[in-house]
């Protein structure tokens, strides 16, 4: 069962921001003050999925921000347990903004995790999310490989190839 926004009033807030969620996520939610940001979006969506407002969802949502919300049954909700916001990047253009995060649930007793990184349009003065870009981590970049007549990489002074390419 989703916690009750009420119970967080003096609390920490969820989004992990260090404030207490009256002056966080809490003006977001009940439509007092829009997202500075991208990455305040993206925390005060994780706070409404951590409280259960899916009309908050709705609102900031690309596909549904300018359609009714029509409350729709919800299955077993997800415990939302923490935050963690990795990176936090402008795009080309200043209405354009990426967020990569990870998000904490708990499945039957383990900590499971959700890495994102996520599109967030400004429409109007207001941020919205787009789209996931990626689900997982970033890819890990490989090292340049080593010309046979450049230096080794492993830092002997040899060229590559009278050191390692010669052990291999």
């Amino acid at each position: 069962m989703p916690v009750s926004s009420l119970s967080l009033s003096g609390q920490p807030c969820p989004c992990g921001s260090s404030q207490l969620f009256d002056a966080c996520c809490r003006p977001a939610l009940a439509e007092k003050r829009l997202p500075a940001t991208a990455e305040a979006l993206m925390r005060s969506r994780f706070t409404a999925h951590y409280v259960g407002d899916y009309a908050y969802l709705h609102r900031t949502y690309l596909p549904t921000h300018n359609k009714p919300y029509v409350e729709e049954p919800v299955g077993e909700p997800i415990k939302w347990t923490r935050l963690a916001i990795h990176s936090h990047e402008t795009g080309s253009k200043p209405d354009t903004s990426t967020v990569d995060f990870s998000a904490y649930f708990d499945e039957q007793g383990s900590e499971q995790v959700l890495h994102e990184k996520s599109e967030f349009f400004r429409i109007g003065g207001k941020w919205l999310f787009a789209r996931t870009l990626r689900q997982g981590p970033a890819p890990v970049k490989s090292a340049v490989k080593a010309g046979r007549n450049d230096p080794c990489p492993c830092g002997s002074g040899k060229k590559y190839k009278h050191c390692c390419l010669a052990k291999g």
